[in-house]
């Protein structure tokens, strides 16, 4: 039988870096697993309710988290120039309070750096975002699949997987529907790969999306 593996866990230390880099003794490791996860939350929800109506979604990629003793450093790549990068200096200040309230940090410093990724849509989180939105204006999930393939190619992948599972088109029984165009070698761990696994909230039901894109084997 097939055994499915998270294509990122599997190449670490190959063609994957970790998104957080600390120490922590064996007792607090649960605590400031806790604490990326309550950063990473808050940029999203903050990014959510600020957000432009005409932006259609957040664009982030991923968010890369360094901690030493005295500071937290936080990496945000985000895809389009958002309401981050465009002149309102103030919004990184106000997250970095809204930050700081939910860890209760007295003695750390945070710091928030914006990084723009140059491909966008070469990135899996946003487009798997820029599918959601399309089901969510009741596109059909064919269609939305393959205009995100399509854009997808324009960044010089070498080949690109996306799955849909659940109510797809409100029917009353759950299925799985996946595309792929390309190569997606995935027990190759050589092969450059990105994935990600997303969840939209329609009205019939929740689905969930995966997307695997491959890059280059090195």
């Amino acid at each position: 039988m097939g055994q499915k593996i998270n294509p990122l866990g599997f190449r670490l230390g190959t063609t994957q870096h970790h998104h957080s880099f600390w120490f922590e003794k064996p007792k607090n490791y649960s605590v400031s697993l806790q604490e990326d996860e309550k950063i990473r939350n808050c940029i999203k929800n903050y990014v959510q309710k600020n957000r432009r109506i005409s932006s259609g979604f957040e664009g982030i990629a991923h968010i890369e988290i360094k901690k030493r003793i005295d500071l937290i450093q936080v990496i945000i790549y985000i895809g389009f120039p958002n309401f981050l990068i465009e002149g309102q200096a103030g919004s990184i200040e106000e997250l970095q309070v809204n930050i700081q309230k939910k860890l209760h940090s007295v003695n750390r410093r945070l710091n928030i750096a914006i990084t723009k990724v140059e491909k966008p849509y070469g990135q899996p989180n946003i487009l798997a975002e820029y599918i959601a939105l399309q089901l969510k204006n009741r596109v059909s999930f064919r269609k939305a699949i393959k205009k995100a393939i399509e854009l997808a190619e324009q960044t010089d992948t070498k080949g690109i997987q996306v799955q849909i599972a659940g109510r797809i088109n409100g029917k009353e029984i759950a299925r799985v529907e996946w595309i792929r165009e390309g190569r997606v070698p995935l027990q190759t761990i050589r092969a450059k790969i990105d994935y990600c696994s997303y969840i939209i909230r329609t009205i019939y039901g929740v689905l969930g999306i995966k997307i695997w894109i491959f890059w280059e084997e090195q």
